[in-house]
């Protein structure tokens, strides 16, 4: 598996980037999508069931993938698998997809990446229920700080939306969190990871390189199901 340098920019979530020197992206492969994780070898991926993507169909089909895909051994996490109410099956699909996808995670005992909107009120039901032991790291944050620590306080991390984060309204929330439970993403968007942590390290009063080993060790703590493989 591949590792992050320890002075790589880590972009934590992305889709369809583009190799490039001292940045660790993890690719999200999605299972709609024709690819494997084991078609990308010198890739680190996840791989899931976007809510987007889901129909009462295919369901059945793109569990059995996502339980294909986590045989890969570059693959880190599974998802994104989530919820959304602005697009998507309804509730009840979304959930059968979900709760399969947690299962496989705590299956393989590899993390869980989350894509949740507007559904809070499905997701922490599930997390009460199910009680994970693998962590779950939700993407594309941009909600308020009670809502981020309520998260935080589950033992979840957080992974900031690439626009809100290098907007000056992130700041205060990114200076009440605990650093060791985030991350930062491009999602695939036409922005540079270099560019988040330059904003986040002048919020926080850090240099990069400080930034750079804060979200390398909480990666280590993240990852660590994965230490002995």
């Amino acid at each position: 598996m591949n590792r992050p340098l320890k002075e790589d920019y880590i972009d934590i979530h992305t889709h369809d980037s583009v190799i490039a020197a001292g940045i660790f992206a993890i690719e999200n492969l999605m299972a709609h999508e024709a690819g494997l994780p084991a078609d990308i070898p010198s890739r680190t991926c996840t791989f899931g069931i976007h809510p987007w993507h889901l129909k009462k169909e295919t369901i059945d089909v793109l569990i059995a993938k996502v339980k294909k895909a986590a045989r890969s051994p570059n693959l880190v996490a599974i998802g994104e698998a989530g919820f959304d109410k602005l697009r998507g099956p309804e509730t009840e699909i979304q959930a059968r997809a979900f709760e399969e996808q947690v299962l496989i995670s705590e299956e393989i005992k590899k993390p869980l990446f989350i894509h949740c909107v507007r559904s809070w009120n499905e997701l922490l039901p599930v997390h009460k229920r199910l009680r994970p032991k693998m962590p779950w790291l939700i993407h594309g944050f941009r909600g308020k700080p009670e809502l981020a620590q309520q998260l935080i306080d589950k033992g979840m991390y957080l992974s900031f939306w690439f626009d809100f984060v290098i907007r000056a309204e992130s700041s205060e929330l990114l200076r009440s969190l605990p650093r060791e439970r985030i991350f930062f993403e491009t999602d695939g968007a036409d922005v540079d990871i270099r560019t988040i942590y330059g904003k986040v390290a002048a919020d926080l009063e850090l240099d990069v390189d400080e930034l750079k080993a804060v979200v390398m060790k909480n990666y280590y703590e993240f990852f660590s199901p994965l230490s002995d493989e």
